[in-house]
């Protein structure tokens, strides 16, 4: 009999127009032989399934729809929610209750993770290479010069709780500094600055399907703006490169502390971490734990190097998770 899987996407946060583009390549690729799939559209006014262009209504009390007159209950969610409710972990806790099986990791651990600043505070203690950083919520008392004579410039300024580049600014002037705070303080209420990392580089996808930790073939991002910031990463201005153009020994020495950091941090299904070489030191930057699933994203370009059509690494990730 097949299973029953939703793809859940869209969310509430800026990030809801990549979200669905994300679950929609999920739903196309998922074999048909095996899963019926429903796409489930998580938006800010409605919940609802999209089967063909009848919109259905979800039963919030158990996650359920009405469909050619069955009540329909789901063996499994996968997740390609970025932001708020998803990568957050709120709907996962919800999901929990219900005793929904899922495709991300636990509640705790992608609300941990969302947080950039908590999750570098919790790596710190195992020492992990980050840059140096400044937390501020809103609010607080803002001293440019002590941030700027602390951090140097020119400095990154990110709202600490976003995704897909919203909300972060590259400040080569103090002058500026004042600006890229505020714009931060629009996505979040918490930001985080930190020193800038100057070398190249590089995407890790990290994932443990069937209980096995398998760093993917790494990637190297190659901006034609002054960071990795929206239009590099959606709209094609930047390179990258898999499998990354760096050394046996970098590699290597990349491979242990992206599986390292998945471990620390108690990670589940799939990751991608971001890392800037600096000395051949790589340096963490953050964990993306719903990472970008279109056919132009990183994850989807390291799965097909290593081997995987989408049809099997997406299947694998459902797979995995009805058997936790």
């Amino acid at each position: 009999m097949k299973k029953n899987i939703a793809v859940i996407m869209g969310g509430y946060s800026s990030e809801k127009e990549i979200s669905i583009k994300s679950g929609e390549v999920v739903v196309h690729h998922l074999d048909r032989d095996k899963y019926q799939v429903f796409p489930i559209y998580i938006l800010s006014e409605k919940w609802y399934a999209k089967m063909g262009t009848t919109e259905i209504s979800i039963d919030k009390s158990d996650f359920s729809i009405l469909y050619n007159n069955k009540k329909i209950t789901f063996d499994c969610i996968f997740n390609a929610i970025h932001g708020n409710p998803g990568e957050n972990g709120r709907i996962l806790a919800y999901f929990d209750l219900l005793n929904l099986k899922y495709t991300s990791a636990p509640f705790y651990q992608m609300a941990l993770t969302f947080s950039k600043r908590d999750t570098l505070s919790v790596l710190k203690k195992y020492d992990i290479p980050v840059a140096k950083s400044i937390y501020l919520n809103k609010g607080d008392a803002i001293d440019v010069k002590n941030i700027a004579a602390t951090l140097g410039l020119p400095c990154f300024v990110k709202a600490n709780c976003a995704g897909s580049s919203y909300g972060v600014s590259k400040v080569h002037k103090i002058e500026n500094l004042q600006k890229a705070i505020q714009y931060s303080f629009t996505e979040s209420d918490e930001i985080l600055i930190e020193s800038f990392l100057e070398g190249k580089e590089v995407s890790v996808g990290v994932i443990d399907f069937n209980d096995k930790i398998e760093v993917l073939p790494m990637t190297e991002i190659v901006s034609e703006n002054d960071f990795f910031d929206y239009e590099a990463k959606y709209l094609g201005k930047s390179q990258e490169i898999t499998p990354a153009r760096i050394t046996p020994s970098e590699k290597e020495i990349l491979s242990k502390l992206a599986a390292k950091i998945y471990k620390v941090l108690n990670m589940k299904g799939m990751t991608r971490s971001d890392f800037i070489f600096v000395e051949d030191v790589p340096h963490f930057i953050e964990m993306n734990t719903v990472p970008g699933l279109s056919e132009a994203s990183i994850i989807p370009q390291q799965a097909k190097h290593a081997g995987y059509s989408l049809k099997d690494f997406f299947g694998l990730a459902i797979e995995s998770s009805l058997k936790r």
